[in-house]
């Protein structure tokens, strides 16, 4: 079994996203996938294998599967095309447990097809103020149960120091910090998920789903560019379109290898 390591939303080695892309014949064992994820120890590990007109992909962190995953899936499509397993010009369908997602070459960025999330202001829960220790100017939760919270400036997402073991303890799939940006970008963001094994995750895919309806109402604009300020950091091109989101970035090749066992 073909299985790479491939860093997502960057063009240089290092940085971005890593996740581990596992190529497979036909499906396989959910329990073996998850000793697969764990013993990756990576934020995500892609699982794909060719079903009707597509692949079925799936995604596990080193705990537990999860329902979107932007950056395995960017990872997917680059491995994909890098071991000329489909044509650079075709547009790649992956069946999920998000429903179908498509991923399609602009030159050397990949644009990923995906469900918008946008979130519904909600009372901030005081466990989750207490975590980040900000003064929120706006909390928000979409369907994923992610949280979004908008601080002032960039200088406070980029220093925030959350407590993790209060934020385990949210009925949330994670946690998106966020500001407008001071910098060429539109808007900045991290992301927090202890609970789902990731107490930061580098640059998440799955978040700009929320961030690109929640920024573009704000700014007023279709197409934005964010910036995951993670010690990786990452950037990430998004387009509204409708009920979609189409997520750009680009992807470097830093491991190859076999899966034994």
């Amino acid at each position: 079994m073909q299985l790479l390591q491939i860093d997502a939303f960057t063009d240089r080695p290092y940085c971005g996203n890593p996740a581990a892309v596992c190529i497979l014949e036909h499906p396989a064992d959910e329990g073996w996938m998850q000793c697969v994820a764990a013993e990756k120890n990576l934020s995500e590990t892609a699982f794909l294998h060719p079903e009707a007109d597509g692949y079925r992909l799936r995604w596990f962190t080193p705990k537990v599967e999860v329902e979107l995953c932007g950056h395995a899936t960017l990872a997917s499509a680059h491995a994909l095309w890098e071991l000329d397993l489909a044509d650079p010009n075709d547009i790649l369908y992956f069946y999920t447990r998000s429903g179908r997602l498509s991923a399609k070459r602009d030159r050397e960025w990949i644009e990923l097809d995906f469900p918008a999330s946008p979130v519904v202001q909600i009372e901030p829960p005081s466990q989750l103020l207490e975590a980040l220790g900000v003064r929120p100017q706006f909390v928000g939760e979409n369907v994923l149960k992610d949280l979004l919270v908008e601080v002032a400036t960039e200088d406070e997402v980029r220093q925030l120091q959350p407590d993790f073991a209060k934020l385990t303890k949210l009925s949330a799939r994670g946690v998106i910090v966020t500001s407008s940006s001071n910098s060429e970008y539109d808007f900045v963001s991290r992301f927090f998920a202890p609970a789902a094994g990731i107490d930061e995750d580098p640059v998440t895919g799955s978040a700009h789903c929320a961030l690109a309806p929640y920024w573009g109402r704000k700014l007023g604009k279709m197409e934005l560019t964010g910036f995951q300020a993670s010690h990786r950091g990452g950037i990430v091109r998004v387009r509204r379109d409708r009920e979609r989101v189409v997520l750009g970035g680009r992807a470097v090749t830093v491991l190859r290898g076999q899966l034994l066992v």
